[in-house]
């Protein structure tokens, strides 16, 4: 039977990554249909929100550029939410895989856990399906290619993303379903792709998260009644043999990963633990 493939992200309907995304799914004649929210969710995790007006959430059909016959949607509401209604029928039938991408930036590390990527297929995973996060690493310097082949100078904006390398992590991510379709239920593969032409990507390999996220969060500024954040690189070095390793040294990486589960691994005492019943 021919899956059918619900293709989001958290970068927003009008993101080229989806664009690229949709688009090459598309070339394989893939049972596929886009949703995804309006503006941008990223950051949003698992999170189930939406927005609503006289109690009905905000749907609106869209057409991605490039990519014929194929229904589009711009959801007011959350990856993780439009996962859920996906799988209830309202885009048609339900998917049996998500793929969420592709993600403006890595997502890499133990920071996966924050991600609206990874969290729209962590969703999919909880219910039974597989699930494909795919990201474009635009932040670490050897990947910041600029147009002439040398290294862009700064951190890159958004104003460059239409030259960005996008048809790499997308056709890679489209070649990794078959491997992902031979796994257990459930599991959810997590790929990240360095900004570079498919050439000169050194190849594709299987890590764990790092103990860090590429990123990490700062108080720029707090003052009375107020608190300012600001984002910069991490500062803890790179451990060996993680995602954030192999992306530092030109390779794809791809970890696997599942929805949250119960610890079975953790032992404790509940015997000197009293529960009383309260009196009636």
């Amino acid at each position: 039977m021919t899956p059918r493939i619900l293709i989001t992200n958290d970068d927003g309907i009008d993101s080229p990554g989806l664009r690229h995304l949709a688009r090459a799914a598309a070339r394989q004649g893939l049972d596929i249909v886009v949703a995804a929210p309006l503006t941008e969710a990223s950051g949003s995790g698992a999170a189930i929100t939406a927005v609503e007006q006289n109690g009905k959430i905000v749907v609106q059909r869209r057409e991605l550029t490039g990519v014929r016959n194929v229904p589009a949607y711009g959801v007011a509401a959350s990856p993780a939410f439009i996962v859920l209604l996906a799988l209830r029928g309202a885009f048609g039938p339900p998917p049996t895989i998500v793929i969420a991408g592709v993600n403006r930036g890595a997502n890499a590390g133990a920071s996966v856990v924050h991600s609206g990527t990874v969290g729209a297929t962590l969703t999919a995973s909880h219910a039974g399906l597989h699930g494909l996060a795919v990201s474009l690493d635009v932040f670490t310097p050897a990947n910041t290619i600029s147009e002439d082949g040398g290294q862009a100078a700064g951190e890159p904006g958004q104003d460059d993303d239409e030259k960005r390398h996008w048809d790499s992590a997308a056709d890679l991510a489209i070649k990794l379903l078959p491997t992902l379709t031979h796994t257990p239920v459930g599991t959810v593969l997590n790929l990240n792709v360095p900004d570079l032409h498919v050439d000169g990507i050194r190849g594709l390999r299987r890590a764990g998260l790092a103990r860090f996220g590429q990123v990490q969060m700062s108080i720029a500024e707090a003052g009375e009644g107020y608190v300012r954040t600001a984002v910069q690189a991490a500062d803890e070095p790179i451990e060996p043999g993680t995602d954030l390793a192999a992306l530092a040294e030109g390779y794809a990486v791809v970890t696997p990963i599942r929805s949250p589960a119960e610890a079975t691994d953790v032992t404790f005492n509940l015997e000197a633990i009293v529960v009383q019943t309260p009196a009636i």
